[in-house]
């Protein structure tokens, strides 16, 4: 398989026909057909169902897409490394993190480096642990800012000051609202919208459940989230409460939600973390420069 025939793949899989592929692309409408359909005979699966309107993909088109979208980005950010390597220090920076406050702390050496090296650019994915994970061991990420309980056997690590604290996220009309503290008790029963770092699947090994002990199995989780805003929407229908970190969703006095810490007090931290034996780019190298002179002691 070529690059190139990869980027016609994707093209057509992008536009759902031939013909609008074929005017991205600058190429005639049977030229690309023909790509197609060679690239179908080298892999011997049937990439495209075509229609009389247009094209749709198959069940296994789906699984190609899905890994030459990975291997172009993968080229893509090859090249960006190798352009990178010059007197002048210059390239880009891929960070994959979930949302904590504690990203401040990244924040500020972005704009010290932008300060010094004004041609380097940073690239923030935003996601879940599992997403972060994925695409860092996939190359796809230089760092990634992981949110506590992580199992970091295959990393390397700093860790960032300050803990974010555990609460629960409700409507100011909700009888929770009341309490100052919300304990185990005051959630069972209850319909839960869940953080997915607090299910069994990811925090199974880490301690992090036995702040719920042998009362998870009677939480009644109704909903899971990996990103806040989403969560904090279904907060505000009714759907539940929301079992999140602090100082992620408005809750000042003109909104409708409000936060309340779990008792006793429940704790993440945050790790900056990078794949072991990782030879970086000098853009890369500077940034972690900046978080060893920053942060390890």
């Amino acid at each position: 398989m070529e690059i190139r025939v990869l980027k016609y793949f994707l093209a057509v899989a992008r536009e759902g026909s031939i013909t609008g592929a074929a005017n991205s692309l600058h190429l005639t409408q049977p030229t690309l057909t023909r790509q197609i359909q060679d690239l179908e005979k080298e892999l011997g699966q049937k990439l495209f169902i075509r229609g009389k309107y247009k094209v749709t993909l198959t069940s296994e088109g789906m699984i190609l897409r899905k890994r030459a979208q990975e291997i172009i980005d993968m080229v893509e950010k090859t090249e960006e490394e190798f352009q990178s390597i010059s007197d002048t220090v210059s390239g880009d920076i891929y960070i994959g993190g979930g949302e904590t406050d504690s990203m401040k702390y990244i924040a500020e050496i972005i704009k010290e480096i932008q300060d010094e090296y004004p041609a380097i650019k940073f690239h923030i994915h935003s996601g879940n642990a599992e997403d972060v994970i994925e695409k860092l061991d996939r190359g796809l990420l230089d760092f990634g800012a992981l949110i506590q309980p992580i199992d970091l056997s295959k990393y390397d690590n700093i860790r960032l000051p300050d803990n974010d604290v555990w609460g629960v996220i409700m409507r100011k009309d909700s009888p929770l609202a009341q309490k100052e503290n919300i304990t185990l008790d005051d959630l069972c029963g209850i319909p839960l919208i869940a953080s997915r770092q607090m299910t069994p699947k990811y925090s199974r090994d880490s301690g992090f459940l036995d702040w719920f002990g042998e009362k998870y199995n009677e939480l009644n989780i109704t909903a899971t989230y990996n990103l806040v805003y989403n969560a904090t929407v279904l907060v505000k229908a009714g759907v539940g409460v929301a079992i999140t970190l602090d100082k992620l969703a408005d809750t000042s006095l003109e909104s409708n939600l409000c936060f309340r810490p779990l008792s006793p007090k429940l704790e993440s931290g945050l790790d900056i973390v990078w794949k072991k034996y990782q030879v970086f780019t000098p853009a890369a190298k500077v940034f972690l420069d900046k978080l060893n002179k920053s942060f390890q002691t």
